[in-house]
C-alpha cells in the first residue's frame, strides 16, 4: 500500500509555515510529522500538498493509496487501524475524515463515499500554529519514547551534574560537558553529533537535533526542540526551532516557533504574556483576522528565512512571514507580511533578488544550495503575500 500525507483543510491555518512545507514537515518533538509516520510504516511517504511546493515535495500515487491528514500524529492503535483500511473505507474521528483507502488521492471526498470506520482513541493533532509549542511537551516524550526503545545511550561524561540519567539519551558522538542536565519533568535528546558547550543548564523535555549546538551559558526549559544544525543560547522557554536557524546569543525566546533559515540578533526578546494576563490572540491568514488562542502564554511565529537585528522587541503574540528583515528599534506591530523590510517605524516590500542573495549566503555556510526550487517557491510567496503588504 502507498502512503500519502494530505494538507486537508489545516494548511492556512498554520500559515507562515506551510508557505514553504506541506504540513508533514512541520517538526514538533524530536521528528517532522513525515519522519514519524515513515519510522512507524517503515516505508518512505511523500505528500499532497499545493502545486507550487510540488517540485520539492513530489507525490507519489499508486493504484492503491492511503490518504492520512498530516495535522494528525501517528501512535501505536491509529498505525494499526490506518493499516486494515480497504478501498472505499475511511477512518473517522470526531465526525471528521482522518484516512481513506482510494485509488484517486486528489478526489476529495464526503463521508458518503466510504465505508466509515469510527476511531476514538487520542491523538495528538496539529491544527494551529500555537499547537507545535503547546503540545511539543506529549509529540516530544512520544518521539523519545519510539526511538530509544530498547537502545543504549551513548555515555554521559561525568563533568555533567545529572538528574533522573534514565531520561537522557545521547546518540552517538553526541557531546555535553559541565552542564545540568534535569531530566525529571521530560527527556533530554542530543542527537547525533550535537554538541553542548560548557556552563548549560537544562531542563527536560529537550530535543536536540543532529549536530545542533547550545553555545555556552545558556537557560533552556521545556519542552523545548532545537531543529538540525540550529544554533542557540540564551534563555529559551518552551518553543520549537525547525532546522538550521539561529538564535545565538543572549535575550528571551518563550512559547514560540520559528522557520528554517531564521536568525534572532543579540539580546533581542518577545514577550509571552500580555500585562493584563488575558487569553492571547494571533493573527490567522485564514480567517485575515486576529483570532483566540485560548492561551495564556504564546509569543513569536517566525517564518522561514526572517531575521531581526539586535536589542529587536516583540509583543505577545507576534507572527512574522517568510523572508522578513526587522531592524529598527521599538515594538514592531504584531503582525508583519512576508517580504516586510524596516520594524517600528514601518516597513518596506523586501524584494526577492534582494533577499535571494541574503539567502544563498546563508544557506551555503551550512553547505545547502539555493536553487532554482527554492527560488521559485520564494517568489510564488512573495506573489501569495502582495494583498497584506501596503507599501
Amino acid at each position: 500500500m502507498n502512503f500519502i500525507l494530505s494538507d486537508g483543510n489545516y494548511r492556512e491555518n498554520l500559515l507562515p509555515f506551510t508557505f514553504t512545507r506541506p504540513i508533514a514537515d512541520i517538526r514538533i518533538g524530536i521528528l517532522t510529522i513525515r519522519e514519524k509516520w515513515e519510522r512507524f510504516l517503515n516505508c518512505k511517504i511523500s505528500a499532497l500538498t499545493e502545486d507550487y511546493l510540488s517540485d520539492k515535495f513530489p507525490i507519489q500515487v499508486e493504484p492503491e493509496n492511503i490518504v492520512i491528514l498530516a495535522s494528525f500524529l501517528p501512535n501505536k492503535k491509529f498505525v494499526e487501524a490506518i493499516k486494515q483500511l480497504k478501498g472505499n473505507e475511511a477512518l473517522v474521528w470526531h465526525d471528521e475524515v482522518i484516512a481513506y483507502a482510494t485509488t484517486d488521492a486528489h478526489k476529495v471526498f464526503q463521508l458518503n463515499d466510504f465505508r466509515v470506520i469510527l476511531f476514538e482513541e487520542a491523538i495528538i493533532t496539529v491544527k494551529n500554529t500555537w499547537d507545535i509549542f503547546s503540545k511539543n511537551q506529549e509529540a516530544l516524550q512520544e518521539d523519545f519514547d519510539f526511538i530509544t526503545r530498547g537502545r543504549k545511550s551513548a555515555p554521559i561524561s561525568d563533568t555533567n551534574r545529572v538528574i533522573a540519567p534514565e531520561n537522557i539519551f545521547l546518540e552517538e558522538g553526541a557531546d555535553v560537558e559541565h552542564s545540568i542536565l534535569n531530566a525529571s519533568n521530560g527527556p533530554i535528546y542530543l542527537g547525533k553529533d550535537s554538541l553542548v558547550m560548557e556552563g548549560n543548564m537544562i531542563r527536560g523535555a529537550l530535543a536536540l537535533c543532529e549536530k545542533a549546538v547550545i553555545k555556552m551559558g545558556a537557560k533552556i526549559y521545556g519542552a523545548t526542540t532545537i531543529g538540525p544544525y540550529g544554533k542557540v543560547c540564551g534563555e529559551i522557554n518552551n518553543s520549537v526551532i525547525f532546522g538550521y536557524s539561529s538564535k545565538g546569543h543572549d535575550g528571551y525566546l518563550g512559547n514560540s516557533v520559528l522557520g528554517e533559515w531564521c536568525n534572532i540578533g543579540a539580546d533581542s526578546n518577545n514577550s509571552n504574556l500580555k500585562n493584563n494576563y488575558a487569553k492571547v490572540r494571533i493573527w490567522n491568514y485564514a480567517s485575515e483576522r486576529f483570532d483566540q488562542t485560548g492561551l495564556q502564554f504564546c509569543g513569536l511565529m517566525m517564518g522561514d528565512h526572517s531575521k531581526t537585528a539586535i536589542n529587536t522587541m516583540f509583543n505577545t503574540g507576534t507572527v512574522i512571514g517568510v523572508n522578513v528583515n526587522v531592524y529598527t528599534p521599538g515594538f514592531p506591530r504584531n503582525f508583519i507580511p512576508s517580504f516586510s523590510w524596516g520594524g517600528a517605524s514601518g516597513f518596506s516590500a523586501y524584494m526577492p533578488k534582494k533577499a535571494f542573495e541574503a539567502a544563498k549566503v546563508m544557506m551555503a555556510r551550512r553547505n545547502v544550495e539555493f536553487d532554482a526550487i527554492e527560488a521559485n517557491i520564494l517568489n510564488h510567496v512573495f506573489e501569495l503575500t502582495k494583498k497584506w503588504r501596503k507599501y
